[in-house]
């Protein structure tokens, strides 16, 4: 009969520990594969599902936009959803997949304003922005950005009313009702 010795059991438990692994990282390797073919072009933006999921687990970069006319009013745009709540805020947006600022923030301008801006590249301000209290996009690197629009620019809000989600509006003052996650630009809109 063989002694069972103490590097006898080592070797059993690093052989099981290695077939372990390769178990986890097959099945690992399954779902990667599995989260690709779901999202088929991520430089269009991902499933709603599979951008909460992937904001749960790392930062997501955005830029905002700081739109003044001429007499220093600032252009916000209403807001309406679970996650931000009601208020006004800066248009904004996710930076997708191989996309540059500058195609964001033009986007950005083109589906919440309307219209495509000027900017300034040098950003005003960058902010970290953590939500301790939030999974789902609760980490965001905050990127503002000076933008101008021609000076007869005049917002169109077809068939919205001022409370409906991406209804815009020039303010001449920060509004009380500022979402909360946009705090940090109220020195920027007075």
């Amino acid at each position: 009969m063989g002694k069972n010795t103490s590097s006898d059991n080592g070797s059993c438990n690093e052989k099981w520990e290695l077939g372990l692994l390769r178990e986890r990282t097959m099945k690992s390797s399954d779902a990667i594969g599995a989260l690709k073919a779901y999202a088929t072009d991520p430089t269009v933006g991902l499933p709603d599902d599979l951008f909460y999921f992937v904001s749960e687990i790392t930062p997501m970069v955005n830029v905002d936009l700081l739109i003044k006319d001429p007499n220093g009013r600032v252009l916000l745009a209403w807001r309406d959803d679970p996650l931000a709540g009601q208020g006004w805020h800066l248009p904004g947006g996710i930076v997708r997949f191989r996309e540059t600022l500058e195609t964001r923030i033009q986007k950005v301008a083109e589906t919440e304003v309307g219209a495509l801006v000027d900017f300034d590249p040098a950003p005003v301000a960058i902010n970290q922005v953590i939500n301790y209290h939030r999974e789902t996009r609760g980490h965001f690197i905050s990127i503002l950005y000076k933008c101008s629009l021609p000076a007869d620019f005049v917002p169109k809000n077809a068939g919205l009313s001022p409370r409906d989600a991406g209804f815009v509006k020039w303010h001449e003052a920060c509004p009380s009702d500022l979402l909360k996650l946009h705090d940090i630009y109220r020195r920027y809109l007075s």
